[in-house]
């Protein structure tokens, strides 16, 4: 991003992670962000806002040297320590999942500013899988079919895999999937 004042180019670089950045619910999360200028500064000015898809940007925090100024429904949550723009979040809840926001403004002779978007997605732990058999008492061989059931109790982006002496099983004559 540059902007011209007085015929002076300036520039503020502002750094974020380019990918989704995944958490794990009940853990803390760090969003690291990382800026440079080559202008001589008065005030840096760091704020973050949260938003969710069809839903205005909600203001958490921001800063103005080492001032920091919270919204107070959110000042537990959320941690900034300037002149590191970084957010923590902690505890990381499914809610928190969604865009980050993060804005820098510098003034010296003008002021220059940036922002960046972060995108976060929660997940949560998988718990152990219960396996169950229909019917339970078992078939004899040659004579039945029988059919397993797996679940979990809970977790985001479960993949299940049925395996049979450490090789994964696949659909034939003999295995359905669905």
């Amino acid at each position: 991003f540059f902007q011209f004042y007085a015929g002076i180019c300036s520039a503020l670089k502002l750094t974020v992670p380019s990918h989704t950045i995944h958490g794990i619910e009940g853990q803390p999360l760090h969003l690291t962000v990382d800026y440079n200028f080559n202008a001589t500064a008065s005030e840096i000015q760091i704020i973050w806002l949260f938003e969710r898809p069809q839903s205005n940007p909600k203001y958490l925090l921001g800063s103005v040297n080492q001032t920091v100024v919270p919204d107070l429904e959110f000042q537990h949550k959320f941690t900034l320590i300037p002149p590191n723009a970084s957010l923590m979040i902690n505890p990381l809840h499914i809610s928190d999942e969604g865009n980050y926001i993060v804005k820098v403004n510098v003034r010296g002779n003008g002021t220059i500013a940036a922002s960046q978007k972060i995108r976060v997605a929660v997940d949560v732990p998988v718990t152990k899988p219960t396996v169950h058999t229909e019917p339970s008492s078992g078939v004899v061989e040659h004579v039945g079919n029988i059919t397993l059931k797996c679940t979990v109790g809970k977790g985001t982006r479960v993949l299940y895999q049925w395996m049979k002496n450490g090789q994964q099983l696949h659909s034939g004559p003999n295995y359905i999937f669905s």
